[in-house]
């Protein structure tokens, strides 16, 4: 393991998820008052700063898991207690979090009990006193003592009471020196390419996930909504390093009930815009829906490079060749006409290097810069094919062209008179750029700059760029 793992445990509604986001500075798990709301195990890489202000952090992954004991209305319980136990055998160290303001419980003493039943000899165990958000609570706190670990750290995660303690106990349990044999001191975990993997509801997101990475890192089931948060799982396949994000099932936006299912929603959302490339997952079995569209509207209006996943094709091939539901895909999905297509079943383990191998080519493509004096080469060619249409007595005048960002790629293009580049021009050119450029199967972005007339001295410098 190149980077220590400090999981979070304890019973539900006593700030595991508040914890997580005070280390990691920033809102990585959903923080509700409703009892169960962390399921799977939500991971971020957080700084461990030095204690010697001129010393290089040190890094570490940081694990939230659900709550031990819930009655979970779903009936995942036993799931999600199986994540809790997977997350503590992997364990570095585990931070047991109790509340402070109601003192020790009888299930505190249950999952005190569990730990000690399973955590490994080399896993340190830091009782963690939480919500001791002024002096009052400090005794109640101090009682975490009789859980037989030790003297616990007093913390708030709201206000971040006493952190700096707990990073003096945590760099006092983690042999930093031993565990980074692969990385350099201070060096943060490389996330490698951001795989984001949206879709409607039970379309098989976290099968594919499980399936990637070769373990049950997020728990699947048939009910709607089993997936809240959205989940990285950092993955290594053929010395490549991927992190996929399991998203929580697309639904609409009028059909959300409560602020759980509303922040779950808009981490879907917001795991698009994050993401390097996006694997869109089509369920074969199912016609494709408002939701679908709904979710590619957002891929369009970002601009992400993105793989149509059509899942559970094991169901549909008897109903469908692979060229034909391409064309009833192209139909339905006409924004997205030039993303490749890819056919899997995540349940059976068939199709998802290729899945993967594709997002990997978009990438590439995403990333790809195209010369000045290529480009505008293209650009005259074009111009001679097809120029734009007069308007008013002007015709539009391209002066030079420029790749000015990747990811998604983009062009500026320098005309005399920007109002003139109607969107069937821009059409065309998009089209072109597709077809002579390697951008053929991802987003490009186009920039419009009005500009005076180049002398040919200029034109001649940007040819021979």
């Amino acid at each position: 393991m190149q980077y220590p793992q400090i999981v979070i445990v304890g019973r539900p509604n006593v700030g595991k998820s508040s914890l997580l986001n005070m280390l990691a500075g920033k809102r990585v798990s959903i923080v509700d008052p409703t009892a169960g709301v962390t399921r799977d195990r939500v991971s971020v890489a957080v700084e461990i700063p030095s204690a010697d202000p001129r010393g290089k952090p040190r890094y570490a992954e940081l694990i939230d898991t659900g709550g031990y004991g819930i009655e979970d209305v779903q009936n995942l319980t036993a799931d999600i207690e199986r994540q809790i136990a997977r997350g503590v055998e992997q364990a570095h160290v585990v931070l047991f979090v109790i509340d402070a303001q109601a003192g020790v419980v009888p299930l505190d003493q249950t999952v005190a009990e569990v730990l000690r039943q399973s955590v490994s000899k080399h896993t340190t165990i830091i009782p963690i006193a939480n919500k001791v958000d002024d002096e009052r609570y400090e005794p109640d706190g101090y009682e975490a003592s009789i859980l037989g670990f030790g003297p616990p750290v007093l913390v708030s995660a709201n206000t971040q009471h006493n952190r700096r303690e707990l990073y003096d106990r945590l760099r006092d349990a983690i042999a930093f020196d031993i565990l980074e044999s692969r990385a350099e001191a201070g060096q943060a975990p490389d996330p490698g390419m951001l795989v984001a993997l949206v879709g409607k509801r039970n379309s098989g997101k976290s099968t594919l996930v499980n399936a990637l990475a070769g373990d049950e890192r997020v728990i699947v089931s048939d009910i709607e909504g089993t997936t809240r948060d959205s989940v990285d799982v950092r993955v290594e396949i053929s010395d490549k390093v991927f992190t996929l994000i399991d998203t929580a099932g697309m639904r609409k936006t009028k059909s959300l009930d409560g602020d759980i299912e509303y922040y779950a929603n808009h981490r879907s959302l917001r795991s698009v815009r994050r993401a390097d490339v996006c694997l869109l997952l089509i369920d074969a079995a199912l016609r494709v829906s408002n939701v679908d569209r709904q979710l590619i509207n957002e891929i369009v209006r970002h601009q992400r490079a993105t793989v149509i996943v059509v899942n559970k094709w094991d169901l549909a091939q008897k109903d469908y060749t692979q060229e034909e539901y391409a064309d009833y895909l192209d139909d339905a999905m006409g924004a997205l006409s030039y993303a490749p297509i890819v056919f899997v079943s995540a349940k059976k383990n068939t199709g998802l290097k290729d899945a993967l191998s594709m997002a990997m080519n978009l990438y590439q493509q995403t990333h790809h810069r195209v010369g000045t004096g290529e480009l505008n080469s293209l650009l005259e060619k074009i111009a001679q094919e097809r120029g734009p249409s007069a308007k008013g007595g002007q015709r539009l005048k391209i002066y030079f062209g420029t790749q000015v960002a990747v990811n998604p790629p983009t062009i500026m293009l320098s005309v005399n008179t920007p109002a003139l580049f109607d969107n069937n021009y821009q059409r065309f050119l998009l089209n072109r750029f597709r077809d002579e450029l390697p951008f053929s199967e991802v987003p490009i972005k186009i920039i419009i700059r009005g500009k005076e007339k180049m002398s040919a001295e200029e034109r001649i410098r940007l040819r021979d760029a």
